[in-house]
């Protein structure tokens, strides 16, 4: 049963593009939700998903997302997107990589899986949702995530290639996505036997590239043919992991874009806003939003001139 009625709605400030709640059928017949902001006057519009970090945290999520994380939702529907904050089922350590392809097949006249759905199939699950609705143009679709949000993205479109006309991935931490070798650093949880990869230092291109498996990371790449801005930032310990990814997908002729700034935040594209609920940006997230957007706009605006900032 597709749930095309949003299931509750939330003012966002004094702002006139509430936020409508949806619940998305996900793979296995659970439901997924987003928060969907559009901007004022008559769509359909082009629409930009937002994710960030891990998952988890459902609709409580989400509505306080709404109220911390609203400015980048604002940036967008000033620059005529629709925009949602969407929330997806927690990562399951190694499950893209030992888990494979999700293969669907029927038993007893219902759907039969190999393996459980992962966070980025409820993405997609919430891709096909949002699709439906008359407001949104289906044919111009992209995806802002952060961390490991960001590989999200990569898994997607490796599994299932043009769901996105456009990607931006900021601080993507791809490290299962190109099957990095973990160094000494990476201990095992002795209680719960995975992996603690939290004190992992990766900010040297050349060292990623001897841990990764490249032939499957080219592997998995083949398929990711929209245009991707891959963001670093400058300090953080895994930057080697984010170049490098950038430096495959450019020596395969993939359409990559290559940035980087510096700022303490991780997830600076996503502003924080204060007690108050004033949005704390500074010049450098103001810059790097303002990138963000052209890149969205080159792709998804065909009818707006875009002439890209130097950064």
């Amino acid at each position: 049963m597709v749930l095309t009625d949003p299931l509750t709605t939330i003012a966002v400030g004094s702002s006139e593009s509430p936020a409508r709640v949806y619940l998305a059928e996900t793979l296995d017949g659970l439901y997924a939700p987003y928060a969907l902001r559009t901007p004022v006057g008559k769509g359909p519009f082009p629409l930009i998903l937002l994710a960030y970090g891990n998952g988890g945290g459902g609709l409580e999520w989400l509505e306080t997302r709404l109220g911390t994380h609203g400015y980048i939702m604002d940036r967008l529907l000033e620059a005529g997107y629709a925009c949602a904050w969407m929330r997806y089922r927690t990562e399951v350590e190694l499950g893209f990589h030992d888990g494979g392809r999700l293969v669907v097949d029927r038993r007893q006249g219902m759907d039969l899986l190999n393996r459980s759905p992962l966070e980025f199939e409820d993405e997609l699950a919430i891709v096909r949702h949002v699709a439906q609705l008359d407001d949104i143009d289906a044919e111009r679709l992209g995806h802002v995530g952060v961390s490991h949000a960001g590989e999200m993205l990569f898994k997607l479109e490796s599994h299932f290639p043009g769901t996105f006309r456009v990607g931006v991935a900021c601080e993507p931490a791809n490290h299962e996505f190109l099957h990095l070798t973990t160094d000494e650093t990476v201990v095992i949880n002795g209680e719960t036997q995975l992996r603690n990869i939290e004190r992992m230092v990766m900010r040297d291109p050349q060292r990623v590239r001897e841990l990764i498996d490249e032939p499957l990371a080219r592997e998995r790449l083949a398929p990711v043919t929209l245009p991707v801005l891959v963001m670093g930032r400058d300090d953080d310990e895994l930057q080697g992991i984010f170049r490098v990814t950038y430096d495959v997908m450019a020596e395969m002729g993939l359409a990559a874009t290559w940035t980087t700034y510096d700022h303490p935040l991780h997830g600076y594209i996503f502003p924080v806003a204060d007690e108050s609920g004033v949005p704390m940006v500074d010049p450098v997230q103001e810059r790097a939003i303002s990138q963000v957007i052209e890149f969205l706009d080159a792709h998804l605006m065909s009818d707006r001139q875009v002439n890209p900032t130097p950064y």
